[in-house]
């Protein structure tokens, strides 16, 4: 049985693949929305998120396209620089009928989303890409010690490091320029040009750098009662994030990684005014 949250994020999904398909966007689901599809035939149980990456000439076009979307209809796509509290380095798509609140050091006060990623060129050869790939990592890393919260659970390290990013004063560190040449340098190099791809600003870091030939022509994939697209070969990309993919994690693994600091399916974002946690 799917979950209300689930549910929603299936509406979703399934408007953003007629959206693409109505206008000729390519598109491929990414690492555990990929990973569902192939081991559950759709949502992983107790996963939350759906994420989504196309090559940087449709992610373009995709921000284009989908720019006149306002509040007025049920979703509308969110560009990194566009609001001062939204500091992902990507696209989301949000639903604005719902309000979340996510745990970010600015708190980002929206709905349910799906996030969409740029998916880059980033070399010929795997260690080129290796060696391409560092600076990007270097400044995205020191990006987000500057815009996430402190977070019990959290390596101590990676706590301490945002502590001390916080110690630099803001007039020393423009986060909209800093987005915007981070998004230049992902999108440095063509896609279509290139031997080895990947979604830089993913979570997976290296892993989520393949070989282009793995995305290929997007694939058909089942997903609960529709079908989404994936790369052409999906075990090599899911074995290259995962190893093992199809083997369950063990039951304590099995939860969410979502921080949210509050939740409502029923109330849209914009009548929302800072209700306390439930």
């Amino acid at each position: 049985m799917l979950t209300e949250v689930q549910k929603k994020l299936l509406d979703m999904l399934k408007w953003f693949h007629a959206f693409c398909a109505e206008n000729q966007i390519t598109y491929y689901v990414l690492g555990g929305t990929l990973l569902g599809a192939v081991r559950h035939k759709g949502f992983i149980p107790w996963d939350d998120d759906i994420d989504i990456g196309l090559p940087r000439e449709d992610y373009e076009r995709l921000k284009q396209g989908a720019s006149g979307l306002s509040v007025d209809r049920r979703y509308v796509l969110e560009s990194p620089s566009e609001n001062k509290d939204f500091d992902y380095l990507f696209c989301k798509l949000y639903d604005t009928q719902t309000t979340l609140v996510e745990h970010t050091r600015v708190r980002t006060k929206r709905g349910l989303f799906l996030d969409i990623f740029p998916l880059d060129g980033i070399g010929n050869t795997y260690e080129e890409s290796l060696k391409n790939y560092k600076g990007i990592l270097t400044a995205i890393n020191f990006y987000n010690t500057r815009v996430c919260a402190l977070r019990k659970g959290r390596k101590l390290y990676k706590n301490l490091a945002i502590l001390v990013s916080r110690c630099i004063p803001g007039i020393f560190y423009n986060k909209k320029k800093r987005a915007a040449k981070i998004d230049r340098m992902c999108a440095s190099r063509p896609y279509n040009e290139s031997v080895y791809v990947g979604n830089l600003l993913g979570n997976w870091g290296k892993r989520e750098i393949v070989e282009r030939a793995w995305m290929g022509v997007p694939t058909l994939y089942p997903f609960e009662d529709m079908q989404v697209y994936g790369p052409c070969d999906a075990d090599k990309y899911l074995t290259a994030i995962y190893g093992d993919y199809m083997q369950l994690p063990p039951e304590e693994k099995r939860v969410s990684n979502h921080d949210y600091l509050y939740m409502d399916l029923n109330t849209p974002y914009a009548e929302y005014h800072g209700r306390k946690k439930k």
